[in-house]
């Protein structure tokens, strides 16, 4: 259970690294189809003229929430720290809420759910792990 976890929290933060990443090149989203995403995120977010312009402030969030946070509990597990399945839990339940947000804003989209399952197996494998080590 511990190498899955492993490789899922790598694949999560590397996605979330990725996402961030792809948004600080194009903040515009036009070269990676986000252009209609931005008009929902003014639609629905506070302060739409200050944080969302452009997707700067999108990527560090989601670097921040899902790419630091992933990244840590992934070293976390590597080193055997005592906490490492509670950081994962911690790391599911954000991700889980994160899409929610999304979902909130943009609807349902395949790449987000897929996602939010993700978060969920976090979750679950985290709880299972916990629970073995109590």
């Amino acid at each position: 259970m511990k190498t899955f976890l492993k490789t899922l929290t790598l694949f999560i933060a590397v996605g979330a690294i990725g996402g961030a990443v792809m948004m600080w090149m194009d903040p515009s989203g036009i070269s990676w189809g986000g252009e209609p995403m931005l008009d929902l995120l003014r639609a629905k977010m506070p302060w739409p003229d200050v944080f969302f312009r452009d997707f700067i402030p999108s990527g560090v969030a989601l670097l921040a929430v899902n790419g630091v946070t992933q990244l840590l509990a992934a070293l976390m597990l590597f080193k055997n720290h005592r906490l490492a399945y509670w950081a994962v839990l911690a790391c599911g339940i954000l991700l889980m809420l994160w899409i929610a947000l999304e979902w909130w804003i943009w609807g349902f989209v395949a790449l987000s759910n897929v996602f939010f399952v993700l978060g969920a197996v976090e979750v679950v494998c985290a709880v299972i792990c916990i629970k073995k080590t109590i």
